[in-house]
């Protein structure tokens, strides 16, 4: 028999996992409150930031950024860029507004 869950995610009633897909607390977290449809989002989502970010998820480093963004994909303002991941700059003054800038008029 299928249990639901109170989706965090999509805000309804939904089918839960089958077991919490890693251990620990926050394991245990996604099982109370992800649904099946909001995981496989998430995995879709997370393939994107492993290829964005080069995340190696066997190393710590890379578990704890694809952690930290499970945390904000269900619970936080949304999947950011973690703020340890700085985008190259093209100027190097730290502008980041990319090649072709906004018509400053030059």
């Amino acid at each position: 028999m299928s249990r639901t869950v109170q989706c965090v995610k999509l805000g309804q009633e939904s089918e839960g996992l089958d077991k919490p897909p890693f251990k620990g607390e926050l394991g245990q977290k996604v099982f109370d409150t992800v649904s099946k449809t909001a995981w496989r989002q998430w995995l879709e989502h997370s393939k994107m930031l492993i290829n964005e970010y080069r995340l190696d998820v066997t190393s710590e480093s890379g578990q704890r950024v694809w952690m930290t963004e499970l945390e904000k994909f269900f619970w936080g303002e949304g999947a950011s860029k973690p703020p340890e991941f700085v985008a190259p700059k093209d100027d190097g003054h730290g502008h980041g507004h990319g090649p072709g800038g906004h018509g400053h008029g030059h």
